[in-house]
This record gives C-alpha cells, sequence and structure tokens, in this order.
C-alpha cells in the first residue's frame, strides 16, 4: 500500500469530536485521516447548545473567532418550565465562571471545525462512506472507504470511530444486546430552526410536558433552534407529523405555548429515534476506539452534549499522543486502550451516571412541579446538581510536538 494511504490515526465521522480529535493530533504532529459521510456544511439534529466549558476548547483548536464570526449569540442563563409554568433559572456562568453559552447550528460549528482541520494538513474525504474496518487479522488496522464507485483501503495505527450514536464501525463487534426491556419506552427527537419565537436571545428555554422534554434557544441569524423528545408512541399516535406532536404535546406546556405561538418553522424538519443512552464500550477491538456519542450518549437536557464530544476527542487524541512512538514500533496498543479506558470512565462515569439519573426522573409525571419547587428555593443546590452534569475539574489538553 502506497504511503499516501497510510496514516498513524484515521477518525470516521467530522462531528465535533471527530474533527476536534484531528485538529489536536495535527497540531501534535500526527498525519491524520478524517473520513465524512456527508458533505459540509449540513444540517444537523441537536440542541445547539455549546455550553461555556467548550470555549476553553474552542480557543485551544484555534476556532473561537471563527465562531464568533459565523455569528454565534451568547446564553446568559438556561431557564427551566414545569408543565404548569413554574420555572427555575441556571445560570452559564455556574459551569465556568464569568462566560456564557454559545448558541450556535451544527451547520456553522462543524464546518468550522472541518476547515480547521483541512488547513492544518488533516486529510478530509467528505462524500466518503467508512464501510468497514480492515483487519490483520484481529487488531484493526484501517478502514475501508467507499466514494462514489470507488472503494480504497487506508492503513492507520488506530482507527476511531467518531459516526455518534450510529457506531456505524465499532456495532459490528459489539456484543449482541439483550432484548429491550417492555418498561424501556424508546423516543424520537425532532428539531428545527423557528423565526418570530417569544425568546430573549440570551436564554436558553427547557419545557417539560407529559413523556418527554424539549429546548428552545437562538442561534445566529435571528432565529431560534427548537429540539424536542417525545415518547415514539405519541409520534404514531400522531402520524409522524412534526407540527402536530409539536402542538398536541409539547404546547401542553404552557410556556412553550406562549414562547412558540406565533414562531414558524423555517428549516425542513430533521428526527431521529432514540432507544439508549448512555455509555458503549470505548476500545471494542484492538486498534479501535471510540469517541464521542460513539463512546456515551449523554442525556441533552443536561447541556452537557457538546462538552462530552470535545472532552472525549481530547483525551482520545492526547493518549494516542503519549503512545505514538510505540505504536509506531509496531507495539503498545493494549496499553494505550487501558489508559484510554480508565480516565475515560475516571472522568465520565459519574457525570453520565447523574444524567441518566435525571432523565428519568423527568419522565415521572408531576415530578418536574416538585423538583422546580424544590430546587427554585435553593440556588446552591441547583449549582451542585448543575456541577454533577459535568466534570468541573477537566483541564484543556496541551500538546508538544511528536
Amino acid at each position: 500500500m502506497s504511503a499516501a494511504n497510510n496514516f498513524d490515526v484515521a477518525i470516521a465521522g467530522a462531528g465535533p469530536a471527530g474533527s476536534s480529535m484531528a485538529i489536536r493530533l495535527a497540531l501534535a504532529g500526527a498525519r491524520v485521516l478524517l473520513v465524512e459521510e456527508k458533505r459540509f456544511p449540513r444540517a444537523k439534529l441537536c440542541g445547539e447548545f455549546i455550553s461555556p466549558e467548550c470555549l476553553a476548547h474552542f480557543k485551544n483548536l484555534g476556532v473561537m473567532a471563527q465562531m464568533r464570526a459565523a455569528g454565534g449569540v451568547s446564553l446568559a442563563e438556561t431557564i427551566f418550565y414545569s408543565r404548569r409554568g413554574r420555572s427555575l433559572s441556571v445560570p452559564s456562568e455556574w459551569f465556568q465562571s464569568g462566560s456564557a453559552a454559545l448558541g450556535l447550528s451544527r451547520r456553522e460549528m462543524d464546518q468550522q471545525l472541518l476547515a480547521r482541520a483541512r488547513a492544518l494538513g488533516v486529510v478530509v474525504l467528505e462524500g466518503s462512506h467508512a464501510s468497514q474496518l480492515i483487519a490483520d487479522p484481529a487488531t484493526v488496522c484501517g478502514l475501508r472507504v467507499k466514494a462514489g464507485c470507488l472503494t480504497r483501503d487506508y492503513q492507520a495505527l488506530v482507527t476511531v470511530d467518531a459516526t455518534g450514536r450510529t457506531r456505524a464501525l465499532a456495532r459490528h463487534l459489539d456484543r449482541p444486546r439483550a432484548k429491550r426491556k417492555k418498561n424501556v419506552r424508546p423516543m424520537v427527537a425532532f428539531k428545527a430552526h423557528f423565526e418570530s419565537a417569544r425568546l430573549a436571545p440570551d436564554t436558553c428555554e427547557i419545557y417539560f410536558y407529559e413523556r418527554g422534554y424539549g429546548g428552545l434557544s437562538s442561534v445566529e441569524g435571528g432565529l431560534s433552534n427548537l429540539c424536542f423528545m417525545v415518547a415514539a408512541r405519541d409520534v404514531r399516535r400522531f402520524g409522524s407529523d412534526p407540527e402536530l406532536v409539536l402542538r398536541k404535546l409539547v404546547h401542553k406546556n404552557v410556556r412553550a405555548a406562549y414562547t412558540l405561538g406565533e414562531a414558524r418553522a423555517v428549516s425542513p424538519w430533521l428526527s431521529v429515534s432514540l432507544e439508549s443512552f448512555g455509555p458503549r464500550t470505548l476500545t471494542p477491538a484492538l486498534g479501535l476506539l471510540t469517541v464521542g456519542d460513539a463512546a456515551s450518549f449523554i442525556d441533552p437536557f443536561t447541556g452537557s452534549g457538546m462538552l462530552l464530544a470535545l472532552e472525549s476527542g481530547a483525551l482520545a487524541a492526547e493518549t494516542i499522543r503519549q503512545h505514538l512512538s510505540l505504536l509506531r514500533q509496531g507495539s503498545g496498543f493494549a496499553t494505550m486502550a487501558g489508559a484510554y479506558r480508565a480516565e475515560y470512565l475516571r472522568r465520565f462515569q459519574r457525570r453520565l451516571r447523574v444524567s441518566g439519573l435525571l432523565r428519568r426522573a423527568a419522565g415521572v409525571p408531576h415530578l418536574d412541579e416538585v423538583a422546580i419547587l424544590l430546587l427554585g428555593s435553593s440556588a446552591g443546590l441547583r449549582r451542585k446538581l448543575t456541577r454533577a452534569t459535568r466534570h468541573s475539574t477537566s483541564r484543556e489538553v496541551k500538546f508538544t510536538n511528536l
């Protein structure tokens, strides 16, 4: 195989986890391949809430100015609303002192990260499908990539699945999962951009309603991003029509009905089924790591999904950097994989556990009223619970040249 097809790291998926990881490795001198099935820019189903801790990552990645120039909106607080309109506020500076969150579409954010990766010398293949893993014999050593009618193999010392919840590569190595329990209720998420919402531009609003919740926040261009989750059975009941689901379920929350009363969707609706949350296999095989949602899918209403993507990408990149000299000599993957698993669990396991508990609590009828009443009486308790959904002692990784 030619030298042009050999890389230190091959990453499938150019979302925030994959692109940011590619940037970090390129800054450290690694030769990186980044494969993306879509062509950017493209819309993506997401809450589009970028918590303040992410901004330090953007600065380190060299894209902060680009994110601001793309029209990112500062979000000073998140307000949670019960079905009857009772509310409580979580200031963004609780996530990181003195900082606001950022409202920016995935279309813009992902495009800026990918452009930065390409500028640093990452080999980017857009419109290309990482169709399968290459193994020799039991160790993953690269990707088979299809682009139109052409298929090409790329070898890599480390291969990374950053394809999101689908785990397009890692799922083929996962052990068969037990049948879904009857009491597990699959969800469906919808997302669209709206105009004319009655929303303060510096505020993110979260709405609870029967068997679901949703969030609304400002993004670039004077628009608002609405992303909401409902039970799959309710989606079927309303003929899978997102506008009807919005009116019949989301508007049951009195604040949502007011804020969205005169709003109009100005983008196509996106939807996706959600059947599982929490951690998945981090190192499914020798030579293969997972990052971002492919490693763990954290509940969206905590507002820490983007942060987890950037942090897991940083952790994987730094772990590879520390072991790359051994990997280039044909050894060291087992040690590197063990280090990645141990540090990932140390940093993120508690966060995932707390978020899971909050998600289950949010689905209990009428508990939103009680929780907002109790938490509303104690700013200290709200702050403590907020910090439990993220790792407050995480720090940005500093790279040295390889």
